[in-house]
């Protein structure tokens, strides 16, 4: 049954990565869908135009298949299948044109391919102007109804159309192929994949590219083939142009144009992936130049994530740099210990792995006993042979959470008008190192920020001899940090004000936050974070009240307190 449709006329327009047009709504049932799903979807939106009589594409193609340019003052008509001058004289109409200059309508998958008791018309493709294009008749003639493919010799070679036996693994088991110019492979991939998607119904009685079949539709070695030469030739303007030449004439558009990704969804690199609109417009993928390989990691290798208290998390990056991947790349932590690490994701996009930047999988160490653990994270599928599968192996120790006591702070040395030696006492407990948190008493409020040392002291080398500050000192192990030292003021013009002996504000510890412990009502809190920006104020406050806080180290200060406090919340 003839498939027609009167060509709907849309208001709204939409522009693509492409620069293509197309009016709103178009697509919307490709989003959100992937693979065989999105195939589907994108042959909804476009399936539906209005059949063309075959002997009136002249007529059509005057329009979308000419050079932008006059040629001696005429129009020329575009052929990709050579590279003579076909001209549009004075006088001449399109279909008087291509008669006088001897030229021939050329289904690109050749229509010998779908005949059903002997016919060949039944079918709109044999009309479809995302199949048919212009053509020399020797091309033509030349390349039969043979497949697309690369040639290892030729018997008809014109400079821009190639015919003659296939190189091995082309041509699905015809003799001979037909290999067209480099700067027309994407333009013919495009019309293949817009072929295998809107007729995957037709009996396809010849076999060498397609099979019947919603997907994949195309056999194999054709899909991986056309894929590359599509990442090769990208869409160029003439097919950006022609798209909307051809809407104009039969009502439909070739998504493989708006979308130059769309292939790689359906077929190539990106099958793992949601294809979104949204999301389209970006790098597309390159061209495959040689055979699937992860150069990192090193299949044996390992990854120590190191020290980890029980029910706490320590991440590190494993970086995976590979190349030529043909689908997404599969990961998966294996073994007794693997429910102690942990991975974002299980499949990798082989468009991330292929891309020039080193990607970067965030595996975690979450323990939740004591002791050390080993699993094995292996990386494969994505084309690698069965032989080259990567194993990498996981490791970790981890301790029971640790007790820390808060550090005892000692007044600073060497006091200079630009430096100071913030000191503490050395802990007792095992530590990792120390964290100093310096508040500066600024007209702007307190300014805080943190120093590390391993060491009982650090130097601070940017004071302003105007500007009095404090500092307390916290103890780290396996990431957990102790309660705050009492604090030391470093007092304006030099002088250290030594430890504080009277806090008239005085905080205490709860779980998620803290609580303030007042004999007298307070006015004017202030709670600044490590950034100095307030996020608690509040006019009076009394003893007993409770302030709960997201994990970090808070100042507080009130208008009575006249040495703002400082708090680590846990």
């Amino acid at each position: 049954m003839k498939k027609i449709l009167l060509l709907a006329i849309g208001l709204a327009f939409v522009c693509t990565s492409a620069d293509a047009v197309y009016k709103q709504g178009y697509y919307d049932k490709m989003d959100g869908k992937k693979k065989e799903a999105l195939k589907a979807a994108a042959k909804e939106c476009v399936e539906w135009h209005t059949r063309l009589v075959y002997t009136d594409l002249p007529n059509y193609w005057q329009y979308s298949d000419v050079y932008p340019d006059l040629y001696d003052g005429c129009k020329r008509w575009w052929d990709m299948y050579s590279d003579n001058i076909y001209l549009i004289r004075p006088g001449q109409n399109a279909r008087s044109s291509f008669s006088a200059n001897k030229m021939q309508r050329e289904h690109s998958v050749p229509k010998s391919w779908w005949k059903k008791n002997g016919d060949v018309e039944y079918t709109p493709a044999y009309s479809d102007m995302w199949n048919l294009f212009p053509s020399d008749g020797p091309a033509n003639q030349a390349k039969l109804n043979y497949p697309l493919g690369l040639c290892k010799s030729t018997t008809f070679n014109n400079g821009v159309s190639k015919v003659g036996p296939a190189q091995t693994g082309y041509g699905g088991g015809s003799g001979n192929v037909f290999e067209p110019a480099d700067e027309y492979k994407g333009d013919f991939a495009r019309s293949f994949f817009y072929m295998a998607m809107v007729y995957d119904d037709l009996p396809w009685v010849v076999n060498y590219m397609y099979r019947q079949n919603s997907w994949p539709t195309l056999q194999p070695w054709a899909y991986e083939m056309l894929l590359q030469w599509s990442r090769a030739d990208k869409v160029s303007q003439k097919e950006i142009d022609r798209n909307d030449e051809v809407e104009k004439s039969q009502g439909n558009r070739n998504p493989f144009v708006d979308f130059p990704e769309l292939a790689e969804y359906i077929w190539g690199t990106r099958t793992n992936e949601v294809f979104y609109i949204k999301d389209q417009g970006g790098s597309v993928t390159p061209p495959i130049t040689g055979d699937p390989v992860i150069n990192r990691p090193v299949n044996g290798s390992a990854l120590d994530l190191g020290e980890a208290a029980v029910g706490h998390t320590v991440v590190m990056p494993l970086e995976i740099d590979g190349a030529n991947l043909t689908s997404s790349l599969t990961v998966r932590i294996q073994g007794a210990d693997r429910g102690m690490f942990y991975i974002p994701t299980n499949s990798i996009p082989a468009s991330d792995i292929n891309s020039s930047e080193i990607y970067l999988l965030q595996v975690e160490y979450r323990p939740t006993a004591v002791g050390r653990h080993t699993a094995t994270l292996r990386l494969y599928d994505g084309g690698l042979p069965l032989d080259q599968d990567v194993a990498v192996t996981l490791q970790g120790e981890a301790f029971p959470v640790p007790t820390l006591a808060a550090p005892v702070a000692t007044p600073a040395s060497n006091v200079a008008d630009d430096s100071y030696q913030a000191n503490w006492e050395e802990s007792p407990d095992v530590v990792d190192y120390y964290v100093v948190t310096r508040v500066r008493y600024t007209e702007d409020g307190p300014q805080a920020s943190t120093l590390t040392s391993d060491f009982n002291y650090v130097l601070v080398e940017d004071r302003d001899p105007e500007v009095a500050e404090s500092y307390t000192v916290q103890s780290s192990r396996l990431g957990i940090l102790s309660e705050p030292s009492n604090s030391i003021q470093v007092g304006a013009g030099s002088n250290v004000v030594g430890i504080e002996a009277d806090q008239p504000l005085t905080l205490g510890s709860v779980p998620g936050g803290f609580m303030i412990m007042l004999d007298t009502r307070h006015t004017g809190l202030k709670v600044y974070d490590v950034s100095g920006r307030v996020i608690i104020e509040k006019e009076t406050v009394e003893g007993g009240e409770t302030f709960l806080l997201p994990m970090g180290v808070y100042v507080i200060a009130t208008d009575q307190c006249l040495r703002p406090q400082k708090i680590a919340v846990q």
